[in-house]
This record gives structure tokens, C-alpha cells and sequence, in this order.
């Protein structure tokens, strides 16, 4: 049996898999507020945070090895596979916590769950490289990233929610096997990549494996399959790996600490934070979808591959940079929209305010990153993407590792400011990356 669209199948579930993902992920931030008023009752707000900084480092520290590993994981078994041990692990990972006794099993558990969520990135690169065509990819990652933020939306009213009527184990575990359950569509539909799936139209792989080379690559530099040595040579591979390093923390600020942020400036409860957490993460949804629509209209109306990302990312960038300093002082942020549209009658408060404006981040957040993550194919062969895409995601993650170990620090006395200004300045950092590391974006050569 033919299925049409078989590549919309494929994004679909690897989609769903960022969306369980970002459940398994969430559910400890979401929780921490009621986990860390049981464990560690006389500790002090700033001492609580710095035990969360750390068991969060725990889960960086490992995810950001694990991005490298299952780099080379799902370029050595495939896209079938790969996704299929990295799931696997991770949702057995998130049931253990159930059985965490302190913040030394939280962190040993945690870890697990990193290592294994690593794949989850690299995995979908190598995938949309091996299911799209070059004019489709953005779109393709949009969809994806969309998984994201789309798993942020939910996660947060609904671990809010089950906190009505289950512990706090049992949401770890129930959580748990939502990601097993995913593994029953996926090893069913998606059996081969689309030269070899006996499931697929032959008008659809034709489309797909003819589009694989971009209109400015050539079929001799397509051909080009650089070792890891020769890989770190390019230029090109820096600009990936710095650019990635400098905006991934962006998006790590706001998922580790939104319900940490929103305790500790605000005093929410756990299920306070599930009506105002989710906010930011709608903002990045749109995001992800007006990215990869736009990059794809422009390479529709004629733009080159190097054109439209580097405007792209540019757009997401210029969105980012001027909202953090509005995120400093979101009090009078609502104060000036309050006037401004008080007569419809407007009531804009703080930390409703904080919330929006952090949507605003995370929209331009989403419209850059899933253009960046696009970059290494781009740029080099299909058997090097998942390499690629592995180490600038170990990079990204060491540095998420370092800002995660350092926001307790920057936020004493829940002062958020400093933190905010860095965000700023890792923007400026990613810009740098893009436009003068990498002179073009276009199909790599051999180094003579």
C-alpha cells in the first residue's frame, strides 16, 4: 500500500516526539515548587534554586554529550533506529524519578534523561535531510521546533493539573509511558528512508530525492563527505557550532526557570504557574511556523539558500534583542500598554505582561533557530548532517550547561535583570556567527 505525503507522516511523529519531549522535560520545573517545599522544607528561596540549577545542570551537562553521541548514532543506524533507543531510554528515565529520594538521585535520573533527549535534535536533522527537499527543510524544521514549544503549552497547565489528583511520582510516571507509547506508530510507518520505504508514492520519492540538491549546490560539491577531522577545518562548520552556542541558551532561560521566575518573582504556586506558564510558549509556536513558511516563500519567489537564512535568522535575532530589555521592567511595560489601549479596555498587569513579552523572545527565538539548525545541510552531504548537527548541539548545550550554573548567581534576591542582559548580548553573539563565519551558505568544497 502507497502512502501520499509520506514525508508529512514522518515530520508529524518526529514533531510529536518534541512534544512528548518537552512534557518529560518540564514536568521537574513545573513541580519544583512543590517538590522542593517537601525535601528540603528549611531552605531558603536562593538555596532551593541553586539545587535546581545543579539537578538542571545535571540533565545540560548530559544532553550536551549526548547530542555528539547520538550524532553519530543516527548517522551508524539510521533515523528508524536512532529515534527509537533514544526515546526508549528517556521515557524509562522520566518514570524513574518517581523513585528520586533527594537531589542526588534527582540529578543521577536527570542525567539518564539528558543523554537520551540529546537524540531527539539530531535525529530530526538527519531526518527532514533525509525526507525533504532543500526548498522545504525550514518549513519541515518549523514544524518540528513547533513540537517544541506546542509540548511547552501543554505540559505546564496539564502536569498543573494532574497535580489535583496524582503525586507527584506518579506524574513522573504517567509522563513516562506517554513516550513509549510513541514508539508503536513510528517503527510501524516509518520503516526505511524514502529511496528504500516500500510505502512510498513514486512520484513523492522522486520529488523528494531530486530535490535533495539545492539550486545553488552542484552535484560534484553534494558528493563531498568530509571526515570529523576535515569537518572542524571548514569555516563553515565554526559558524554552525558558535551561532548554536550562542542563541540555544536563549531558549534554555526560559524553559528551565518560567515556573522558577514566576514562583519566586511573583509567588505562584504550582497551579497559578499553570495559567501563566504556558503564554511563552504560544509565542514560540508562531514562531516556528512563521520561520520555515517564511523561508520558504523566499525560496519560493527566487531568493538564494544563503539569502534567506541569513535574513531569517537575522529578522529572529533583531525581534530578540530589544524585548529583553523590556522583560527587565515588565511593570512598566504594562503601564505604557494600559494607556495606550485602556480605552478598549485593557488591563494589563506584571506578570501577564512578563509572560507576553517573553512570548515575544521566543517567537523571534523560534523564527531563527529552526533556520540555524538547517544550516548543516545546507551546507554538507546527508551523511555528515547528523555529525554536524551532533557537535554544534554538544556546543549549544555545554553553553546552556554554564548560563544554567550561573543564573542562581545572576539572580539573587530574584533580581532578574542580569540575566536578561546576557540574553541580550548572546543575540549579538549569534548574528556574529552567521555572517562572518560563514561567508556563504552553499554546498561545501574539499579541502585541497
Amino acid at each position: 500500500m502507497k502512502f501520499k505525503g509520506l514525508r508529512w507522516w514522518v515530520i508529524g511523529l518526529i514533531a510529536l516526539a518534541a512534544v512528548i519531549n518537552y512534557i518529560d522535560r518540564q514536568a521537574l520545573g513545573v513541580l519544583w515548587p512543590d517538590i522542593a517545599e517537601s525535601m528540603f522544607p528549611d531552605m531558603d528561596a536562593d538555596g532551593r534554586k541553586e539545587i535546581y540549577a545543579w539537578i538542571t545542570g545535571s540533565f545540560i551537562f548530559f544532553y550536551a554529550g549526548g547530542q555528539a553521541l547520538f550524532g553519530k548514532i543516527f548517522d551508524w543506524v539510521g533515523t528508524r533506529i536512532g529515534f527509537a533507543i533514544s526515546i526508549g531510554v528517556w521515557s524509562l528515565a522520566t518514570a524513574l524519578h518517581a523513585f528520586a529520594g533527594g537531589a542526588w538521585t534527582f540529578a543521577i535520573f536527570r542525567s539518564i534523561l539528558g543523554l537520551a533527549e540529546a537524540g531527539n535534535w539530531p535525529g530530526a536533522a538527519k531526518g527532514n535531510a533525509e525526507w525533504f527537499p532543500a526548498k522545504e527543510r525550514a518549513f519541515a524544521q518549523g514544524l518540528f521546533n513547533s513540537g517544541a514549544a506546542i509540548g511547552g503549552i501543554v505540559a505546564i497547565p496539564m502536569i498543573a493539573f494532574m497535580t489535583v489528583y496524582f503525586s507527584w511520582q506518579m506524574i513522573f510516571v504517567i509522563v513516562g509511558l506517554i513516550g513509549l507509547l510513541w514508539l508503536l506508530p513510528w517503527l510501524l510507518i516509518v520503516k526505511a528512508p524514502p529511496e528504500y520505504h516500500p510505502n512510498i508514492s513514486e512520484e513523492e520519492k522522486k520529488y523528494i530525492l531530486s530535490g535533495q540538491i539545492a539550486k545553488d549546490e552542484s552535484v560534484d560539491a553534494s558528493e563531498y563527505i568530509p571526515t570529523t577531522v576535515q569537518l572542524f577545518k571548514h569555516r563553515e562548520s565554526w559558524g554552525v557550532i558558535v551561532a548554536s552556542a550562542a542563541i540555544d541558551p536563549i531558549w534554555w532561560l526560559f524553559v528551565a526557570w518560567i515556573p522558577i521566575y514566576l514562583n519566586g518573582v511573583y509567588g505562584m504556586d504550582v497551579k497559578t504557574i499553570g495559567i501563566y506558564g504556558w503564554v511563552p510558549y504560544v509565542g514560540a509556536m508562531f514562531g516556528a511556523w512563521f520561520g520555515g513558511l517564511l523561508a520558504q516563500n523566499r525560496i519560493k519567489v527566487g531568493w538564494s539558500i544563503n539569502k534567506t537564512r541569513k535574513r531569517v535568522i537575522t529578522l529572529g535575532c533583531l525581534i530578540m534583542f530589544p524585548s529583553f530589555f523590556l522583560l527587565i521592567d515588565p511593570a512598566a511595560f504594562a503601564s505604557v500598554f494600559n494607556s495606550v489601549f485602556g480605552f478598549v479596555g485593557a488591563n494589563m498587569n506584571s506578570p501577564t505582561a512578563a509572560v507576553i513579552i517573553m512570548a515575544i523572545i521566543l517567537f523571534g527565538f523560534q523564527t531563527s533557530i529552526g533556520n540555524v539548525q538547517t544550516l548543516p545541510s545546507d551546507m554538507f552531504s546527508k551523511k555528515t548532517v547528523g555529525t554536524l548537527s551532533g557537535f554544534a548541539g554538544m556546543a549549544a548545550k555545554l553553553a546552556v550547561f554554564g548560563f544554567t550554573i550561573l543564573v542562581p548567581w545572576l539572580t539573587r534576591g530574584e533580581n532578574y535583570a542580569p540575566a536578561f542582559y546576557v540574553g541580550a548580548g548572546l543575540t549579538a553573539a549569534a548574528l556574529f556567527a552567521v555572517w562572518v563565519l560563514i561567508p556563504k551558505v552553499e554546498k561545501v568544497k574539499t579541502i585541497n
